[in-house]
């Protein structure tokens, strides 16, 4: 597959294929306390998504899926036949999709605070991101654009209905902090409905990665030592 756009990266260590997808308005650096211990023993791709970091925008529509599909043009850029992906909140999301539609390409996944659909998110965030669009309401500038697709992105999507996940065989992480911004409920429906996962709440929030570096790096470290 090939894309209109090529996404930036940044590559270090060796061993088989491990992807790092961000969150919604982040870029790659956002696994900066990951990188280091995971590249000891993989291939790490730190990318940058559509329309953030160093990535273009590109003339396809800003959304989960094209997310998905930039990233297979991703692997068959780099001739990466199958990757472990890990994905922080949308970059979780895009890991679902990708996994959804090309199974045969992901051996394992790592879904940090996804969501199903944007019912999974607490009132503590839709409120933030309801006043935010009614800020910008009758303005229309490149960065009030940029931001009305980025909250877009969590207020419109994804829709991945729950029992679609039982078709993700892989091994897969679940993690979380136990004050997220995805319902608590939510996140365990994601790991009941996938067939081969396991579930970890650590102490934290939406950014548990970031605030306890250690913890969530230990929780990756035990994961991965069980399927590989």
């Amino acid at each position: 597959m090939k894309s209109d756009i090529r996404l930036y990266y940044e590559k270090s260590g060796k061993g088989d294929p491990l992807v790092l997808l961000h969150g919604n308005g982040e870029d790659h650096t956002y696994f900066r306390g990951q990188i280091p211990a995971l590249s000891e023993r993989f291939a790490v791709y730190a990318v940058d998504t559509r329309g953030h970091g160093q990535s273009p925008l590109g003339r396809r529509p800003f959304t989960l899926n094209q997310f998905s599909l930039d990233l297979e043009a991703f692997l068959d850029e780099h001739g990466i036949k199958r990757a472990h992906i890990l994905g922080f909140s949308d970059g979780a999301n895009i890991a679902l999709l990708f996994a959804l539609r090309c199974p045969d390409r992901v051996r394992s996944l790592v879904l940090n605070s996804g969501n199903l659909d944007p019912s999974g998110l607490v009132p503590e965030l839709t409120d933030e991101l309801s006043e935010r669009l009614a800020d910008m309401e009758g303005k229309d500038t490149p960065y009030v654009r940029r931001e009305r697709a980025l909250i877009r992105l969590m207020t419109d999507e994804p829709h991945i209905a729950p029992e679609m996940l039982s078709s993700i065989a892989v091994p897969t992480l679940v993690i979380a902090g136990d004050h997220d911004l995805i319902y608590a409920s939510h996140t365990r429906l994601i790991y009941e409905c996938l067939p081969n996962a396991r579930l970890v709440i650590l102490p934290g929030t939406h950014g548990v990665a970031e605030e306890s570096p250690q913890a969530f790096n230990a929780a990756l470290l035990a994961f991965y030592d069980s399927v590989i």
